[in-house]
Formats: structure tokens, C-alpha cells, sequence
């Protein structure tokens, strides 16, 4: 580790954000680039630097600072220098060089202990005199909290924003109840908080901990679908986290339901649910909406009928005894849910639908929660499709509370609403959208229940089933141009536990035994880069491998690394870039993994003109490496219907290679091809709701490659992982 000491000259460039800085130091005679995170560092400054010298193959020798420490000017002229450097507004360099003259190797003392003695100067008033000690003394203390909070392990990047959010009272914060972080600052979570509590000497079973500990249980649970946690999985959950007794944690329930954080239920079986307060009202509003929306309409039997009929002359379509019921609950009730499986007529019926609304003179809106089942319900109705965010007209609100412009003050000018793979809506989205339909527009929801709930928390199309308060419709048959498919006819096979014939004389499902995970990503390869692309018309891009797992050797990570390196190898041609475990490479397809309400994205042209801009990228969302500048540290990602999104490098956390993607973030989405490794897994996962997820996401063929053994026991494995919401209870008290 080498050493530095001299002052800064110039900021090449500062990322706020983070803190990463580019600077000129002048050492002596030399004049050196350093990099490195610098909080509040200022030009004319004086540092003391340890790090290493690097060589840049774009910028040269640099010198990269792992932590320095800023010195006070000791000599006039270094004092002069910092002063005039543009660090204290209203003081250049002249003023600069007439405070020294007068007080000399003293000016810092006077301007901190006498600063109305800087009025002696021409061109300072009382005023100004105090200003300039105000900016010093802020500069001093800024840095005294960077120092006090660095000595508990915080990050510079994250010190800054400690700061920001409590000035001078940080440090009996941090000193009573670091917990505060977690809740007051945005990308702090509970462990974070719990270092600095272990660093502080805070106890483990202090109240503030154990509190803490409670409400980040119950956000990690929401993150795996729950809206809450029974009482005594809570408890055992917290207790394994926290390492305290469960009387500990038992006590602070109610002082935690009296501050309104947690709610407490009893449900019907006498379990106590107890969920995070916002989640508690959002199912327990949406409840209520629901059944505001459900409106009786009096409609005579003849009269729709008789415009079922002409609609059927007019399109050629023959309706089934199930889907006129759902036409005619569509007609007479302001709130519809049809369900189904695939081949069903699910996209006959709202075509129906649509067409007698239409000849009704009635506004219909249409959406879908991901942009590719929106571009899918574009393509099968022939009408503008929208993703549920554009149409509530996301305004780019921070994560966690995306404002849309669409609501109860602001309602959806529109008859009939529309929303179609309804399974991959959670509660957040539904309330969201509940708030934005008033009553008198009709909601017609429509998805199939048997696929995997959302990813997000709730279970909102099945809790509304189950519930029995609103009118459902199920479609049953399959039509005879389904059945011609073995993808249709084997997804209702696994549905109801039945024997799928795994012999391969089938135009459009493949099972291809192998045993061997080396083996299996052969085969996959082979199949993705050349037999399917021809097979079913589409490039090898458009296939998608849908794999159970993200860990393991079938497992989403190891799978992107080893078909990142056959279907979009490294070029001298194609520029990448390193970011944590992954590389990026120009070319690479690539996914979202979490919402991100604020990314600004654009469509243009091919002259690189604007046509369309927006807000919202959201998990789930894949896209392709358009461009990776390093320069500007931008990576250039284009989207479903040629939305292009520039990320900052700070960003790309939240983006992961997609060659292969987990099953559950399949949802919504449809391929030309999948093809689906099946080797081994835990039963809780390899379960026959998964199965048939994956296998309903192909339009032309489904090959899997692995253990048919694997195969027949997902078939009959019907134990789902536990998803605790209460949407169902909620619309049975309501």
C-alpha cells in the first residue's frame, strides 16, 4: 500500500450518488489522477491517500485510493488555496488571499471561535462573516460524521445519506437506536442496522432489536409471496433470526399492533394472522372495492342472446353453453372473473365479449399485467392492448409507492375494463387498479387459476374464487382445434394428474431422456442454436430455456454463464462489462429482476429520433445488450417493442442473463419454443403447478430433456409451498 499527500487541484468527475470521484491531486512537483469514493470532498483540500497505482486502458496511470484522510491546511498558503478553491461560496480568490494576509497561519481558528473578526475585511459584512463560518463549520462537522460513522462499518456512500437524513443528530441515533436506519433510509435493511447495532454494543434482546426483527421477518415473508404470517411461524421465524426467547419477542406484538405497524386477525380455523399494517389494508380496501364493483344490471335473457347469435353470424365463432354464461355474467354484473386452461376459449369468449360491448357504444380498456401478455391480447382481439401500468399511467414514484396517475380522485375514463392473465397480479397491483375503476365500469378478470400465483404477494385470482362473492365462470371444454395439440392436451393431463404418453410421436411435445446434467445442457445447446430455430420459425433468441431452480447444475446461474458463452461469445467486436458475478456482453439477453418505477425508457426511430417515452421497467421485462459505454457508464437495453432504457452502471444489480429463466419469472410470457431440463429438485418446488406453468408457455413445442422419473412425479406431487393471504377472509367479512 502506497501513500499519498497533497491537494486537490481539479474534480474530474463525481458521481453523487455514490461518492465515486475522479481527481487531480498535486503532490509536490507531480500532478496525479486518483479514484476512489470521496465523500464531500472539495478542490483546494489537502489529503493524505493510501492505495495502489493502476493502469487504465483507456485513461492511463492512476492512482486508486482505498481511504485517504483529509489534513487541515497547515501553512498560508494552503489555507489560501482552499479558501479561494470554490469549496466556501462567496469567497474567490482574491478575498481568499486578503483574509490570510490579515490573520495568517490563524484564520481557521478565527473563523471558528471569532468569526465576526472576518468583518475587519473590506468586503465583508456581519453577515457575510457569519456564512463563511457557517459553510467551514458545516464542512467540519460533515466530516466528523463521516469519520464517526466509517468507525461502525458504514459506507461512505451510505454515511452521506445518514447524514443528509439527520445532521447533527446522528450520532445519539446511532448510539440509542441504529434501528431507526432501517426504517428512515431508503436501501438500509435490518441487517444492515443489526451490524451497526453488534458494533455499538446495543443488547441482542433489546426492545428496539426485537421490533425491528418482527417487521423485517414480515417484509422477507412478503418477498416470498405472503401478505402475512401466522403468529407462531412469525414467532419461530423471528426467533431463529434474532437468537432470543419467544417471550421476548411475544411481548412486543402489542405495543407493535398499538402503534399500528402490525395488525392482528382472528381468521375463521381461530389463527391469529398478524401482517405488516400496509398490507393488511390493501386486502382489506380491495375486499371492499371488489364488492362495490359488483353492480346488478337488469338485462333480458332474449335480448342477449340475440346478439350472441348475430355476433357469431358475423365472425364465423360458435359459442359453448360455458362461454354464453360468461357473456351473459359479463352483461349483467359489474364484476366478472372467467377462468381456464389453455385451449379452453378463454380468448373466444372476451372476443364476444368485446364485440357486444362494442355494438353497445360502450369505451373498452384493455391490459395485461407484463408487456408480452399485453402484446399477446393485442394480437388474439385485435384491439390496443396496454400493460396495467401504462394504462393507470405510472408516474415514476419511488419503489415500493409508484404514484399512478389513475385513481379515486382520477378514475379510468372507460365502460368496460378488461384483464387478462389475471394469476400474475398481486395485491399491490390490484389495489392499484381497484382504486382507479369506479363503480358503474365493468371489470371482467380473466386468468388460469392452476398456474403459479404472482410473484409479487397475494394470491388474489384464487383468493377471489375461493371466496364464493363474486360471480366466476369456468371454461372446461377444450375445443376440437386445441385438442389437435399435444402441448394443450398434455398441460390438462398434468392439471388433473394423468399419465402423459412420453413417446415422442408428437408434432409439438418432446421428452428427451438423459440422465446427466452435462449431458442435458448439450442437448439443450444443440437444441436452442440449431434444431428449434428451424422447427418452429424463429431465432434462437426467441427460445427460452425454463429451468426449475436458480441454484444447482441445472440451475439458472451456472446456465447463463455456460450458453452466454455458446450463443453470444466473446468478440473483439463486442464491448462488456464486469459487474459482480455476471458479465455483460453486447448482444446478451437479458432480464429485469425487480420494479423499478423511476427508469425512463424511449422508442425511436431508426434515425435515433424519439417517437414514445415513458416511465417503469419491471421484473420480469427481457431485453437485449444494445450498448456498453464505459465512457459515459451507461449500458444501452432494448425491450419489448423497441423500448430502449439507459442503465448507470450502479444499476445493473438489477439486471440478470436470461438465456435461461427460473419458471415462476416465465409467467405471463409466451414462446415460439421452450425447452425445459428436468433432472432433480426439492418436492416442495418440483410440483405439478410448476410443470404445467412451463409447459403452457409454448406456442409451437415444448421439449423436455432429462429424468421421465423426475417427470411422473411432478405430474402427481400436488403440495404447493404455503402462500398465507387473506383476500379470501376479507371479502367473506366485507
Amino acid at each position: 500500500m502506497e501513500k499519498l499527500a497533497g491537494y486537490v487541484e481539479h474534480i474530474i468527475y463525481r458521481n453523487t450518488d455514490n461518492g465515486y470521484t475522479v481527481l487531480n491531486l498535486v503532490s509536490g512537483e507531480e500532478e496525479i489522477t486518483c479514484v476512489g469514493i470521496f465523500s464531500a470532498i472539495a478542490e483546494g483540500e489537502n489529503i493524505e491517500a493510501s492505495g495502489e497505482y493502476t493502469d487504465h486502458p483507456t485513461y492511463g496511470r492512476q492512482f486508486k485510493v482505498d481511504h485517504f484522510e483529509e489534513k487541515a491546511p497547515e501553512d498560508e498558503e494552503a489555507i489560501e488555496r482552499y479558501l479561494g478553491s470554490g469549496a466556501i461560496k462567496g469567497v474567490g480568490l482574491a478575498l481568499a488571499a486578503r483574509i490570510v494576509r490579515r490573520f495568517k497561519e490563524d484564520t481557521f481558528r478565527i473563523i471558528e471561535e471569532e468569526p465576526e473578526r472576518l468583518a475587519e475585511i473590506k468586503g465583508i459584512s456581519e453577515r457575510k462573516a457569519m456564512e463563511i463560518a457557517d459553510q467551514v463549520n458545516e464542512k467540519r462537522d460533515l466530516r466528523q460524521a463521516m469519520i464517526f460513522l466509517q468507525q461502525y462499518g458504514i459506507t461512505m456512500n451510505l454515511a452521506v445519506k445518514v447524514y443528509q437524513a439527520y445532521g447533527q443528530e446522528v450520532y445519539g441515533i446511532i448510539k440509542e437506536n441504529p434501528y431507526r436506519l432501517a426504517d428512515d433510509i431508503e436501501g438500509v435493511g435490518f441487517r444492515t442496522a443489526d451490524e451497526i447495532a453488534a458494533r455499538v454494543g446495543i443488547r441482542m434482546d433489546s426492545d428496539f432489536r426485537v421490533r425491528s426483527g418482527i417487521l423485517y421477518v414480515l417484509l422477507q415473508a412478503s418477498g416470498e409471496g405472503h401478505t402475512y404470517l401466522p403468529e407462531g411461524e412469525l414467532t419461530a421465524r423471528t426467533k431463529q433470526l434474532l437468537e432470543v426467547d419467544e417471550e421476548q419477542i411475544e411481548k412486543q406484538y402489542m405495543d407493535l399492533a398499538i402503534e399500528r405497524k402490525i395488525i392482528m386477525k382472528q381468521s375463521e380455523n381461530g389463527q391469529t394472522q398478524i401482517y405488516a399494517a400496509s398490507f393488511y389494508y390493501m386486502e382489506a380496501n380491495t375486499a371492499t372495492m371488489l364488492k362495490q364493483l359488483n353492480v346488478n344490471y337488469d338485462v333480458p335473457d332474449i335480448e342477449i342472446e340475440q346478439r350472441i347469435r348475430s355476433i357469431e353470424k358475423q365472425t364465423g365463432m360458435v359459442l359453448d353453453e360455458h362461454q354464453v354464461t360468461a357473456v351473459k355474467e359479463a352483461v349483467r354484473n359489474g364484476l366478472l372473473i372467467i377462468t381456464g386452461g389453455p385451449g379452453t376459449g378463454k380468448t373466444t369468449t372476451i372476443n364476444t365479449i368485446i364485440k357486444y360491448f362494442e355494438l353497445e357504444g360502450m369505451d373498452i380498456f384493455l391490459a395485461a399485467p407484463t408487456g408480452r401478455a399485453a402484446k399477446r391480447m393485442s394480437e388474439t382481439t385485435g384491439f390496443e392492448a396496454r400493460t396495467v401500468h401504462r394504462m393507470l399511467e405510472l408516474n415514476g414514484g419511488m419503489e415500493g409507492n409508484a404514484g399512478f396517475e389513475r385513481n379515486e380522485q382520477n378514475p379510468l375514463e372507460t365502460d368496460v375494463v378488461i384483464v387478462d392473465e389475471m394469476s400474475m397480479v398481486d395485491i399491490t397491483l390490484m389495489h392499484s387498479l381497484l382504486k382507479a375503476v369506479a363503480v358503474g365500469t365493468r371489470l371482467i378478470l380473466v386468468g388460469d387459476v392452476n398456474q403459479l400465483p404472482s410473484v409479487g404477494p397475494g394470491s388474489v385470482l384464487r383468493d377471489i374464487i375461493q371466496s364464493h362473492e363474486c360471480n366466476v365462470v369456468m371454461l372446461t371444454k377444450i375445443f376440437r382445434q386445441a385438442s389437435t395439440s399435444d402441448i394443450i392436451v398434455n398441460a390438462h393431463k398434468i392439471n388433473q394428474g394423468e399419465e402423459v404418453t412420453l413417446d415422442n410421436k408428437s408434432m409439438d411435445f418432446f421428452f428427451l431422456k438423459r440422465y446427466d446434467a452435462d449431458v442435458i445442457i448439450n442437448v439443450m445447446l444443440q437444441l436452442v442454436k440449431q434444431k428449434l430455430p428451424k422447427f418452429v420459425d424463429a431465432t434462437p433468441y426467441d427460445i427460452q430455456i425454463l429451468t426449475p431452480m436458480r441454484k444447482g447444475l441445472l440451475g439458472v446461474e451456472r446456465l447463463n454463464g455456460i450458453l452466454q458463452q455458446y450463443l453470444n461469445p466473446p468478440s473483439p467486436q463486442k464491448r462488456e462489462k464486469e459487474h459482480g458475478d455476471a458479465i455483460f456482453r453486447e448482444g446478451d439477453k437479458i432480464m429485469q429482476t425487480r420494479n423499478n418505477y423511476q427508469l425512463e425508457w424511449e422508442i425511436r426511430t431508426k434515425f435515433g429520433l424519439s417517437v414514445d417515452k415513458g416511465t417503469g421497467v419491471f421484473n420480469g421485462d427481457m431485453g437485449i445488450v444494445r450498448e456498453i459505454n464505459d465512457f459515459a457508464e451507461t449500458m444501452t437495453v432494448e425491450f419489448d417493442e423497441g423500448r430502449m432504457v439507459e442503465y448507470p452502471y450502479k444499476l445493473l444489480d438489477e439486471l440478470e442473463l436470461a438465456y435461461a429463466i427460473t419458471i415462476h419469472k416465465s409467467q405471463g410470457s409466451e414462446y415460439p419454443a421452450v425447452v425445459i431440463p428436468l433432472l432433480s429438485g426439492p418436492a416442495m418446488l418440483m410440483n405439478r403447478n410448476l410443470l404445467y406453468t412451463a409447459v403452457t408457455r409454448a406456442r409451437k413445442c415444448v421439449t423436455l430433456v432429462g429424468n421421465e422419473a423426475t417427470f411422473a412425479q411432478m405430474v402427481q406431487n400436488t403440495s404447493q409451498q404455503k402462500r398465507y393471504s387473506g383476500l379470501c377472509d376479507r371479502l367473506r367479512e366485507s
